[in-house]
């Protein structure tokens, strides 16, 4: 059996031409698809990192607002208790000047000629007002 060598050559490649048409098509196949599965998992990526960012904005926005919500309440008792304090303090400052009037009164009603202390509890009386004054700034600079 001896075949002319074109005739054989021709065979081969009339059968070889539709299995390479096959297979290109099938390579190109492949490859689109390929290129979509990459393409749907880069944005299925982007995605769910703009979901997972998203979530991360609003728990920290969360936490954040709790942080200060706590803070603002602290900040609201400790004025609260330091007015109370200046208040009681001015009170008693008060009651300390009014008892000094008194007492000036009475010692300058019965001061003699001699010894004059009035001057003593003047000083007092004064370095009092000038407290009670600076109590009450403070006072108004918390209100």
């Amino acid at each position: 059996m001896s075949y002319p060598l074109e005739s054989v050559s021709r065979e081969n490649n009339s059968r070889n031409a539709p299995a390479s048409k096959h297979r290109k098509k099938t390579y190109k196949l492949l490859i689109f698809a390929w290129i979509m599965l990459v393409g749907m998992g880069l944005t299925g990526a982007y995605y769910y990192t703009n979901y997972l960012k998203a979530q991360l904005v609003d728990d920290l926005a969360r936490q954040n607002q709790t942080q200060l919500h706590a803070i603002q309440s602290d900040y609201q008792m400790q004025l609260e208790d330091l007015k109370t304090n200046v208040n009681e303090d001015i009170v008693g400052l008060q009651d300390k000047v009014e008892q000094l009037n008194q007492l000036l009164a009475f010692t300058k009603d019965n001061a003699s000629t001699k010894v004059d202390n009035s001057n003593q509890l003047y000083t007092q009386l004064a370095e009092v007002k000038k407290k009670l004054i600076e109590l009450q700034k403070n006072l108004d600079v918390l209100k």
